[in-house]
C-alpha cells in the first residue's frame, strides 16, 4: 500500500493546530525557554530559500527543548508595514491593506505546509491597531523621556519611492528598497536620539552570548572613538570652528580646514565671503550626492576655497585657509576637520590635487620617512617631529600631553565620539504606523491622550506621496485638522509615518502577551519569558535591526516596563543563500 505523504502530513498538522500541540503555557512556575526566527514581511513571491534555512535551525531546538520539559515560546507573526506592498499597490490601483493580507495567508498557508511546531495562538501582525497601538505608545513614552524630537535637516531623499531615509538605508549610494537615485534634501524630521544609548550599546555586548562577528558589527557600526574637540578660531571675527580628532597629536601638521557644504559657518560668515557664489554653486551639486557617493574613497576630491576667511591654528598660531569639500559630512563628527594631509590619504590627495602645504609631523625610529610621493600613515608608533612641545614623545604620549594643554589654554577638551547618528524615524509614506503627534501654535508639538490610542491609518484612495515629498496623509484636510490634547485650540496632525524598523523593534515582547488590551504585555509575563534564550536569524539583520531592537529595550528598561536590559541573551546568525550572479534572493 502506497502512502500519500502529503495527506499524512496535512493530518498531523491538523491535529497539531487543533489541540494547539506546541502552544505555549501560561503556567509561570515551569521552567521556560524562548526561541526567536526573525518575523517575514510577506511579500507577494510568498517564502524563499532562506526562511526555512532559518526557521528549521530554531525549530530543532525548540523541539528538543519540549522533550527536555521546557515550557517552550517559538513564535511567529508578519513584519507587513513598509514600502513593497505600497510600491504594489500605486502600481496596481489596490489598497496595500488588501495586497497585505493576501500575502499573510499565503505566508502562513506556506508555513503551515513545512510543518514548523510554531505557536499559531500567538501571531502578531504590525499593520494590525491592537498590535501598533503599542508601537505608538512606546513612541510617545520616548517623546516624553526626551528621546523623540523634531529636526530640520539634510536627509537622504530616494528620488522613486519618494521617501527620507536613514543612512543605514543606502546602500552603495542608492536606496537599499528600490535601487532608486537617493539626494540630499533639506526636511523636517522625527529623530530618535539612539545617540544617547550609544556607550551602553555597545558595553553591553559584553554581557551576552552573540557571535563574535555580530558583535563586531554592532561595534563597528556604533564607532566609538576617543580624541578631542577643538577650537579654531575664524581669523578678524568671534567665530570659531570646532573639530573633532582622534590625533589631536597632528595638530602642528594641520596646514588647512575642510567644512560640510551644510557648515552654518558659510551663512554666519556670508558677507565675509568673497566668491561666495563660487560656494553656493558647489553647495547646490553637493545637495544632489548621497552621502555614500560624498565619502567614498575613491572618488575624485572636489573642493572651493572660501576667500575671504581663515582660520587660526591654535598650536602654531598660523593662518590656514577654509575649504569646502563634500567629502566632509555635516552629520559626521561636528561638520568640519582640520586636515593634515602629511598622515592622511584622503587630505593628502586634496592637498595635493590642490596645490596645498604637506607638513610632516610624524617619522619612524630611524628617521628615514618622506612625505613626498604619499603620506605616512603608520603613525601608531611614531615619533613627534616639527611639533614644538611635543617633538621626540611618542605618539601615545603626545596625544595626552597635547589634551591636557588644550584643556589647560581652554581650547578643547578630551571627547569620546561616535559614527552613529540619531535615527530618521519620518517616512513620507502612507503604508506605516501614523505618529501620534499633533502640533498647536500654543503648545508646539503635543502626543495624544494615551487612551485615544491607537492613531488608525485613515483610508485613502491616492497612494502617490506629493512631487514635494508629503506623505499621502498631507492630502486629509478633514484627518488633519484635530485639536490639541494639551489647550484644546485648533491643531494639527503629524502626517508622516513611522519606517518599518518601528514594528520589528519590540514584536518579541508582544510575543508573551498578545492579547492584553492594557498594556504592550504583562508584567508577569515579560518577567517570566524574558530574557529570549536564543534569537536565530540572516546577518544581514545583525547590524540594523538588532540595534534599533536592543536600543528600545534598553529604554522600555530604564522605565520599568522590562526587567531585562538586553532582549537576547544568545543571537547566531547564518549568511545568505545567493542566486545566480551572487544576488540576494528577494
Amino acid at each position: 500500500m502506497a502512502y500519500n505523504f502529503k495527506e499524512v502530513e496535512k493530518k498531523w498538522q491538523t491535529k497539531w493546530e487543533n489541540e494547539g500541540t506546541f502552544n505555549a503555557k501560561n503556567d509561570y512556575t515551569l521552567k521556560k525557554w524562548y526561541g526567536l526566527i526573525e518575523f517575514p514581511y510577506p511579500s507577494g513571491q510568498g517564502l524563499h530559500v532562506g526562511h526555512p534555512r532559518s526557521y528549521t535551525a530554531l525549530d530543532i531546538i525548540a523541539r528538543k527543548k519540549r522533550l527536555e520539559g521546557y515550557n517552550v515560546l517559538y513564535p511567529i507573526g508578519f513584519d507587513a508595514f513598509g514600502l513593497p506592498a505600497e510600491n504594489y499597490a500605486i502600481k496596481n490601483n489596490i489598497h496595500p491593506s488588501i495586497v497585505t493580507e493576501q500575502n499573510i495567508n499565503h505566508f502562513r498557508e506556506q508555513l503551515k505546509s513545512i510543518g514548523f511546531s510554531f505557536d499559531w495562538s500567538r501571531e502578531v501582525n504590525t499593520t494590525d491597531p491592537n498590535y501598533y497601538k503599542w508601537t505608538q505608545w512606546i513612541f510617545i513614552q520616548l517623546f516624553k523621556h526626551g528621546l523623540a524630537y523634531k529636526a530640520t535637516m539634510p536627509i537622504n531623499y530616494c528620488t522613486s519611492c519618494k521617501v527620507g531615509l536613514a543612512n543605514e538605508e543606502v546602500v552603495n549610494g542608492v536606496c537599499e528598497r528600490c535601487g532608486g537615485e537617493v539626494i540630499q534634501k533639506e526636511k523636517s524630521q522625527w529623530m530618535l536620539k539612539i545617540t544617547e544609548y550609544a556607550e551602553r550599546l555597545i558595553s553591553d555586548l559584553d554581557d551576552i552570548d552573540y557571535l563574535e562577528k555580530i558583535k563586531i558589527q554592532q561595534r563597528n557600526w556604533i564607532g566609538r572613538s576617543e580624541g578631542a574637540n577643538v577650537n579654531f578660531k575664524i581669523e578678524g571675527t568671534d567665530k570659531k570652528l570646532l573639530i573633532y580628532t582622534t590625533r589631536p597629536d597632528t595638530m602642528f601638521g594641520a596646514t588647512y580646514m575642510v567644512v560640510s557644504p551644510e557648515h552654518p559657518i558659510l551663512n554666519e560668515l556670508r558677507e565675509k565671503i568673497t566668491n561666495i557664489d563660487e560656494v553656493e554653486e558647489y553647495k547646490l551639486k553637493a545637495s544632489k550626492k548621497s552621502d555614500f557617493e560624498r565619502t567614498e574613497l575613491s572618488k575624485d576630491k572636489t573642493g572651493v576655497e572660501i576667500k575671504g576667511i581663515k582660520a587660526i591654528n591654535p598650536l602654531t598660531n598660523e593662518a590656514i585657509p577654509i575649504w569646502v569639500s563634500d567629502y566632509v559630512l555635516i552629520t559626521y563628527g561636528t561638520g568640519a576637520i582640520m586636515a593634515v594631509p602629511a598622515h592622511d590619504t584622503r587630505d593628502y590627495e586634496f592637498a595635493k590635487k590642490f596645490d596645498l602645504p604637506i607638513k610632516q609631523v610624524i617619522t619612524n625610529k630611524e628617521n628615514n620617512v618622506s612625505v613626498e610621493n604619499e603620506p605616512y600613515i603608520d603613525t601608531d608608533n611614531g615619533i613627534l617631529i616639527n611639533s614644538g612641545f611635543i617633538n621626540g614623545m611618542n605618539v601615545k604620549i603626545a596625544i595626552s600631553a597635547v589634551i591636557k594643554y588644550l584643556e589647560e589654554n581652554s581650547i578643547g577638551e578630551k571627547k569620546v565620539n561616535y559614527k552613529l547618528r540619531d535615527w530618521v524615524f519620518s517616512r513620507q509614506r502612507y503604508w506605516g504606523e501614523p505618529i501620534p503627534m499633533v502640533y498647536c501654535e500654543e503648545c508646539g508639538w503635543v502626543p495624544l491622550d494615551e487612551k485615544d490610542l491607537p492613531l488608525k491609518l485613515p483610508e485613502v484612495k491616492e497612494f502617490l506621496p506629493g512631487e514635494d515629498g508629503e506623505s499621502p496623509l498631507a492630502k486629509l484636510d478633514a484627518w488633519i485638522n484635530t485639536t490639541c490634547p494639551h489647550c484644546g485650540k485648533p491643531a494639527k496632525r503629524e502626517t508622516d509615518t513611522m519606517p518599518q524598523w518601528a514594528g520589528s523593534s519590540w514584536y518579541f515582547l508582544r510575543y508573551m502577551d498578545p492579547h492584553n488590551e492594557n498594556s504592550l504585555a504583562s508584567k508577569e509575563a515579560l518577567d517570566y519569558w524574558g530574557p529570549i534564550d536564543w534569537y536565530n536569524g540572516g546577518m544581514e539583520h545583525t547590524t540594523l535591526h538588532l540595534l534599533y531592537s536592543r536600543f528600545w529595550h534598553k529604554f522600555l528598561y530604564d522605565i520599568g516596563v522590562v526587567s531585562t536590559k538586553e532582549p537576547y541573551a544568545k543571537r547566531t546568525s547564518h549568511g545568505m543563500i545567493l542566486r545566480k550572479q551572487r544576488r540576494k534572493n528577494v
